[in-house]
């Protein structure tokens, strides 16, 4: 019995592993940040996108890390989920 717990808890690690290994980092550059609360607004506007992770946003540099799951998002989404909330975004390159 505990070599079938081992096998099943070995098994479920190396899913998880695999699907960690699917999750994207994207940088974008965001315009029209003005003020402190800016951030806040693209941060909620991108956590919105189906398949976002985890973004955060850098006001001094106007940029935005987005983890997101590229079976669920693309960068394509995340500029477009920042512009319609008033920030226009591209692709850091």
């Amino acid at each position: 019995m505990r070599m079938l717990s081992k096998l099943i808890s070995l098994g479920l690690l190396a899913a998880s592993s695999a699907f960690a290994a699917d999750i994207q980092t994207a940088v974008l550059d965001v315009q029209n940040m003005t003020c402190s609360l800016c951030p806040v607004t693209v941060k909620k506007a991108l956590q919105k996108v189906p398949g976002v992770e985890d973004a955060k946003v850098d006001f001094d540099h106007k940029t935005a890390t987005v983890k997101f799951d590229p079976a669920k998002a693309n960068t394509a989404t995340l500029a477009k989920a920042t512009t319609d909330a008033g920030f226009p975004s591209t692709l850091h390159k």
